[in-house]
């Protein structure tokens, strides 16, 4: 397994540098997202908190997420990850927010096959997804799902308003 320390000390450095706040909206990771940021000294000048809504009712009543879109295409989506994002933000009043959704196994999920996961980032400059296809135990695909929720928020934190 990747270490997530690196990423998650860019990350924070970068949140802190910029004077943003952060927050997390984690189902596949199940907190993992959350405590890797709070391992990292000062982070509590940029992050705010986090929901693990490992259940579709968490989703549907505190993030927000459409309860259509769940039953329509179950949890593991593309569009699910980006309105966890977004409802993390939104909830959480943070500048920025970072979701994972996805299936580490043992077996697939909603139609998906292990190691499908999808990560959603939210932020003042528009909201994007990214999928990642990892593979290993379900820990491995766990840490690699943190690792990079971790890289692809800073990197969008980084771009030109409207560039994301």
């Amino acid at each position: 397994m990747t270490d997530p320390q690196p990423a998650a000390r860019a990350l924070v450095e970068e949140a802190v540098r910029r004077e943003l706040t952060i927050g997390t909206a984690e189902s596949l990771t199940g907190g993992a997202l959350a405590a890797a940021l709070v391992d990292v000294p000062g982070a509590s000048a940029c992050f705010e908190g986090g929901v693990v809504s490992y259940s579709n009712h968490v989703k549907t009543e505190v993030l927000g997420v459409p309860a259509r879109l769940l039953a329509e295409r179950g949890s593991v989506d593309p569009d699910v990850a980006l309105a966890m994002a977004e409802g993390a933000r939104r909830r959480l009043g943070t500048d920025w927010a970072v979701s994972t959704t996805g299936v580490a196994g043992p077996a697939p999920h909603d139609g998906k096959a292990v190691g499908t996961v999808y990560l959603g980032i939210a932020g003042p400059t528009g909201s994007a997804v990214h999928e990642l296809a990892a593979t290993g135990t379900r820990a491995a695909i766990r840490a690699a799902a943190v690792r990079v929720s971790l890289e692809r928020l800073a990197a969008a934190m980084r771009l030109p308003a409207n560039s994301q």
